[in-house]
């Protein structure tokens, strides 16, 4: 009841909330930012949201050590559980961190078609993946068949995978090379206004530039609605 509770608080919810829908099983979305204004912090929200539905979450970093993906998850659930009074918080996060494996590459020496080649291998050994957070991602090292092998995946699969990417435009033609932007169904852009990050939800599904009034907590990263 607890972890259900916490699943209820999670700042995904605020997220779907405001546009009205969320990333499907089987499906692509993409983030991006400049560096340093919260991509990670926000595909860890989307990677904790898995783990409190009581589901398998694989995160793959290419650019944060280990450590730091740790403690970015500890933060994140330490934060969603002040929400709410929970006797037993410390047991519930040793549950859901259970399913939670944390992978590091470097994209110089390994592809998102290898990265791809590990998730299937991971299924073989009985890990039943169900949401996959790949942080990172450099788009000039990435070929159209990179995407289209992580694409498979997630249908075959049914798993809903999230990628990040440091992409200064704010425009959805500049999120992404032409020929892999299609494989993605949604797209959103951290973007500074002010002392704010604000979230622009540039594609879901088949509506684009969707209004809300999303952004980053200044204080604890986490998407909330103005």
């Amino acid at each position: 009841m607890a972890k259900q509770d916490l699943f209820e608080r999670s700042p995904v919810r605020a997220f779907e909330e405001a546009i009205g829908s969320g990333l499907k099983a089987g499906e692509l979305g993409l983030v991006t930012a400049k560096k340093g204004l919260g991509k990670t912090a926000v595909l860890i929200q989307f990677g904790m949201d898995t783990l409190l539905n009581g589901k398998q979450l694989v995160h793959v970093s290419f650019d944060q050590h280990s450590n730091d993906v740790i403690s970015g998850y500890d933060t994140v659930f330490s934060e969603i559980a002040k929400k709410k009074t929970i006797a037993n918080a410390a047991d519930v996060k040793e549950q859901i961190i259970r399913n939670r494996t944390i992978l590091n590459f470097s994209q110089d020496n390994f592809s998102l078609e290898k990265v791809v080649n590990t998730l299937n291998a991971l299924k073989a050994g009985g890990i039943a993946v169900a949401g996959v957070v790949i942080d990172g991602v450099d788009f000039a090292k990435v070929k159209e068949s990179d995407i289209q092998s992580v694409s498979s995946y997630a249908k075959a699969t049914k798993t809903k995978i999230w990628i990040s990417a440091a992409e200064a435009g704010d425009k959805l033609e500049e999120s992404a090379p032409k020929a892999i932007l299609p494989y993605f169904t949604a797209v959103i852009h951290l973007a500074a206004k002010g002392k704010d990050t604000v979230i622009q939800v540039l594609k879901m599904g088949k509506n684009k530039d969707i209004e809300t009034t999303l952004k980053l907590d200044s204080k604890t990263s986490l998407i909330v609605s103005k």
